[in-house]
C-alpha cells in the first residue's frame, strides 16, 4: 500500500526581473514622451477639412502622390485623423482614415503603459511582447492596405 506523498514542487525559472531596471524605466520614459509629443501635436493641429494635408501645418511639403498622381498615398489622412481624434472627434477621425484612428488608440495605450512602467517599474513590455507575433504584422499589413483602399474609394 502506497502512502500519498506530496509531489515535488516545480521551480519556475524566471528569466526577467520582476521590476523594470533603471535603464528600462528611462527607455519607457522616453517612449512615453515621444507618444505624448505625437498626441499633443495632433491635438494642437487644425484638421484639414478635405481629409488630408494637415501635415503641411508642420512645415512639411504637400504630398507628392497627390501632386503627381491626383490620388492618395498609403498614409494619406493619417495626420488629419490623429488631429480629429486628438480633439475628441472620433467618428470624423475614423471617416477620414480608419487606420489613423486605430493608431491613435495604440499610441495612447503605449503612452499610458510606458508611463506606468516609468513611474512604478511594472514590466509593461512583457504584456505587449506576445502580441509581437508575425501574424500581428500580417494583420496590420492587411489593415494598412484596406485603409489605403478606403481612402482611394472616398477620395
Amino acid at each position: 500500500m502506497q502512502m500519498n506523498q506530496p509531489s515535488p514542487t516545480r521551480q519556475i525559472e524566471r528569466t526577467e526581473p520582476l521590476r523594470a531596471t533603471l535603464g528600462d524605466r528611462i527607455g519607457a520614459g522616453a517612449i512615453a514622451l515621444m507618444c505624448l509629443a505625437v498626441l499633443s501635436i495632433a491635438a494642437w493641429l487644425s484638421p484639414a477639412s478635405q481629409g488630408h494635408g494637415t501635415h503641411t501645418q508642420l512645415g512639411l511639403s504637400p504630398c507628392m502622390w497627390v501632386a503627381a498622381l491626383g490620388k492618395p498615398c498609403p498614409t494619406c489622412g493619417m495626420t488629419t485623423s490623429f488631429s480629429y481624434a486628438g480633439q475628441g472627434h472620433w467618428i470624423q477621425s475614423a471617416k477620414t482614415q480608419p487606420l489613423g484612428t486605430l493608431l491613435t488608440l495604440i499610441t495612447a495605450t503605449i503612452f499610458w503603459g510606458a508611463l506606468i512602467q516609468t513611474i512604478t517599474g511594472a514590466r509593461f513590455g512583457s504584456i505587449i511582447q506576445p502580441a509581437l507575433h508575425p501574424r500581428t504584422f500580417l494583420i496590420f499589413g492587411i489593415l494598412f492596405l484596406g485603409a489605403w483602399f478606403y481612402k482611394i474609394a472616398t477620395w
